[in-house]
């Protein structure tokens, strides 16, 4: 199978794998956990390292076909890596990072690499922000979701949100998790997998983490006091 195609499915969930293994109704179809490094010095946020671990049944998918000889598993992963970052590319990464609700800017991703851990894939890549985005005492929040739900992208604990040793000096992060009500949950379960994309699912099975900060001034006069 040709590699964007198998990239795009990781990616939008193409529908072969559940209508051959019989899954036909119900979202997600596809679940990540993931790990993000908030990178940055003491007052400002400069980037993400993402780090997203697939489902062993979609990596399944996405390597069928591939060479994954003991001389061409690294070019081949690699290739898959910088093609899953490309087409991330319009659906902005999955990625929403705001200051209140101004929606805060990156450059495109880079660094991708892709590996394979106890036959589940490992995808990697850093973010960096188009400007360093200072830190502010409530408002910065960051949300990662596919928007039709088809993929569950999910942080297993608040700890897998890791503030650079500068950024934790001064910063601390709360994990909200979502709150869907019963009908909301009884719809995402009711849709058949050949349902046109309901794109503002995604958001409301989401985490949200919030940045709480102080300003090193601020932090200088409390231990004064």
């Amino acid at each position: 199978m040709h590699t964007m195609l198998k990239t795009l499915f990781l990616l939008y969930l193409s529908l072969m794998i559940f209508v051959c293994s019989g899954s036909v109704q119900a979202h997600p179809h596809s679940w990540v956990e993931m790990k993000t490094y908030v990178q940055g010095s003491e007052t400002l946020v400069t980037g993400f390292q993402m780090e997203w671990v697939f489902d062993a049944m979609t990596t399944a998918y996405m390597l069928d076909g591939e060479d994954l000889s003991p001389e061409h598993q690294q070019e081949s992963l690699q290739t898959l890596a910088d093609e899953m970052l490309a087409n991330m590319l319009g659906d902005h990464y999955f990625t929403y990072f705001y200051d209140e609700d101004k929606p805060i800017r990156y450059l495109e991703g880079r660094n991708a690499q892709l590996s394979l851990k106890r036959g589940k894939g490992v995808f990697s890549f850093d973010l960096p922000l188009v400007k360093p985005q200072p830190i502010t005492e409530s408002a910065l929040k960051l949300l990662i979701f596919e928007p039709s739900y088809y993929v569950d992208m999910t942080w297993k604990h608040p700890a897998d949100v890791i503030l650079s040793d500068a950024l934790a000096k001064n910063c601390s992060i709360e994990m909200v998790e979502p709150n869907p009500t019963p009908e909301q949950m009884n719809y995402a379960l009711s849709l058949p997998l050949d349902a046109d994309p309901d794109n503002a699912l995604g958001q409301l099975f989401t985490q949200t983490v919030r940045f709480h900060c102080v300003s090193p001034t601020d932090t200088e006069e409390a231990i004064h006091e």
